[in-house]
């Protein structure tokens, strides 16, 4: 003869149950990228600029984003100043294209 466990209602509790507002633990920290992930996306960016844009500025921020990639697990803050230098050179590349090409059209070198 089998024996069936004993009925236990819907809503019941079921077993111990843990002290209130502490269900699942604490939450887990923040995760940050921190400069590794930084530093890949400005290598990508700059990289998309040399070839995208012929943006001649875009391959010194390249460099810096390889440098401050290889820095980033051993020397975080100088990887995050070497970060901020590739991210100023990226901006200043872009400033200039963009003069450029407002140059070029207003003067009419882009007409047909």
């Amino acid at each position: 003869m089998s024996q069936e466990p004993p009925y236990i209602p819907y809503g019941a509790p079921y077993g111990e149950q843990p002290p209130p507002g502490h269900g699942y633990g604490p939450p887990p920290p923040p995760r940050d990228g921190g400069p590794t992930a930084q530093a890949i996306v400005a290598l990508v960016l700059n990289l998309l600029s040399v070839v995208g844009c012929c943006n001649i500025f875009g391959v010194g921020g390249a460099v810096l984003a390889v440098l401050a990639l290889q820095r980033a697990t051993t020397q975080p803050q100088t990887a995050r100043g070497l970060l901020v230098g590739s991210w100023a050179i990226f901006g200043l590349g872009l400033l200039v294209m963009a003069a450029l090409f407002v140059f070029l059209g207003v003067t009419g070198r882009l007409d047909d």
